[in-house]
């Protein structure tokens, strides 16, 4: 067993450069061009939901215990089927041999990977104050949840941390992942349905619960531009595999 999973732990590592596929161009192309134009829809949009109240009364909306409870699963999906999920697609691939599904995988890898970096990368200047909540569950019946506080920006450097705020990390990630996955396979109408659904649920799911709506919206869109960037780029690869 141990000389099994050493062999494929040995294929994973000959195979990854892989993931590094057009890194540096994918890069450069999610920020420039047209792609920068929704970068800066997804700040209007966030300015436009914060400043109309229409973030807080979302907030007041949703945070009945029933949302809670259809929510608290996305947090989990969001946060472990991106990682097990990879790994599973490239250890299918590697078992089976089959070269698109590896390539898929890594595909998959880079683009979680910048989605996840570059909410990082907003959240360490933006500072964005999270709803209040308690173990994952937010009230607002709380009577210290009755302020506003969806104003609660912390522009600089390092203000806020990078584990909360905008953009949501765990929407950015399920969106480029997802878009990255129909881009490749545009024709496969169930894989698009389900990517789909997987998407939108985590999306909703922690906009109902440790997120802003904002926070979702904005994630929503830079996360479906790293999809198409890295889909894009792995699309020519994965033809000739």
């Amino acid at each position: 067993m141990n000389d099994v999973a050493g062999g494929w732990l040995h294929e994973y590592i000959e195979a990854m450069p892989e993931l590094l596929h057009k890194l540096p161009k994918n890069v450069i192309t999610i920020f420039t061009g047209r792609n920068l134009l929704y970068h800066l829809l997804a700040i209007f949009l966030t300015f436009l939901i914060v400043m109309s109240g229409f973030d807080w009364a979302y907030y007041r909306w949703t945070r009945a215990g029933l949302f809670a409870q259809l929510a608290l699963p996305a947090i989990t999906l969001g946060t472990f089927v991106p990682i097990l999920g990879t790994l599973a697609i490239l250890s299918l691939g590697e078992i089976s041999k089959n070269q698109r599904i590896i390539t898929t995988a890594w595909a998959l890898g880079q683009a979680g990977i910048l989605g996840y970096l570059i909410s990082i990368f907003y959240k360490t200047f933006t500072g964005r104050i999270p709803p209040p909540f308690r173990d994952f569950r937010m009230s607002a019946q709380n009577l210290n949840s009755l302020t506003d506080t969806s104003h609660g920006f912390q522009f600089g450097f390092f203000k806020g941390g990078v584990f909360w705020g905008w953009p949501s990390s765990h929407t950015t990630v399920a969106f480029a992942m997802s878009v990255c996955l129909i881009t490749l396979y545009p024709k496969n109408k169930l894989l698009i349905v389900l990517a789909l659904v997987y998407t939108f649920y985590v999306g909703l799911g922690v906009s109902v619960s440790i997120h802003w709506l904002s926070e979702f919206v904005a994630g929503a869109i830079i996360g479906s531009v790293v999809g198409k960037v890295v889909g894009n780029g792995f699309r020519e690869k994965l033809i000739s595999s």
